[in-house]
């Protein structure tokens, strides 16, 4: 399917069509459909290279390793994560991992210190995160990701398919449990983010995650004790990039 074919659909419309029609497949067969079958050289898959990352780009190696992975190197990562990606990418065979940066101009202006994060997290996620990603899913037309209800409240009812801006978002793994994620680890095994042991079961950037306790979900340490809960790569609409 063209840009310019897929742009003239109701984008609403078709992500509940495709979300149907992939209800019940296994994650292998959906990621099949939207990179081979709808979006060949048109989808990226948008990864963390965090606790759980592995597991999709696995998936995602299998159907083709070529895949486009956008990494966002926010410049506030854990040294670990840094050294995973790279790990990971050498192990799957990844041949086109994009490293996406915030716009120097844009932290000379607003985060000249280093230290918005502090001041103001949302802003700081738009900075480095959300533009940079904005930008980087230019090209295409669609996106995978690896989110999952589990996680978190706000993520519980998330659709396997949905409409993200302009471009279709897929979500293979949204139904799959902690216990499916462990054995995909075990059975193809893939190595673990290194904080995972240390306690961090969802890892972002380091000044705004930390360890979970016992009890509490996933997503516990990502900026705790705020009502910030998401970074904003995942919310609509984006905001308007200057």
């Amino acid at each position: 399917m063209s840009v310019l074919a897929f742009a003239s659909l109701d984008i609403d419309d078709y992500a509940r069509s495709l979300d149907a029609r992939l209800q019940g497949k296994p994650a292998e067969d959906i990621l099949r459909v939207a990179i081979t079958e709808l979006f060949p050289g048109q989808i990226a898959l948008v990864s963390s290279f965090g606790a759980e990352a592995a597991v999709l780009l696995h998936l995602v190696a299998q159907v083709d390793r070529a895949t486009p992975v956008l990494f966002l190197e926010t410049g506030k990562l854990f040294d670990e994560t840094l050294a995973y990606r790279n790990r990971l990418a050498d192990r799957l065979g990844l041949s086109d991992v994009r490293n996406l940066r915030p716009d120097p101009r844009a932290l000379a202006v607003h985060d000249e210190g280093g230290t918005l994060w502090f001041r103001d997290a949302d802003a700081c996620c738009r900075i480095r995160k959300v533009e940079p990603l904005e930008l980087g899913l230019k090209p295409f037309a669609a996106s995978i990701n690896g989110r999952k209800r589990f996680q978190a409240a706000t993520r519980s009812a998330i659709p396997l398919v949905e409409a993200d801006g302009a471009r279709l978002k897929f979500n293979p793994l949204a139904a799959w449990g902690p216990a499916e994620i462990e054995a995909y680890f075990i059975r193809h095994d893939l190595p673990r983010h290194p904080l995972v042991a240390q306690g961090y079961p969802s890892i972002g950037c380091a000044p705004c995650t930390q360890p979970v306790q016992a009890g509490e979900d996933a997503r516990a340490g990502r900026w705790r004790d705020s009502d910030k809960t998401e970074c904003g790569i995942h919310n609509r609409p984006y905001s308007s990039l200057k």
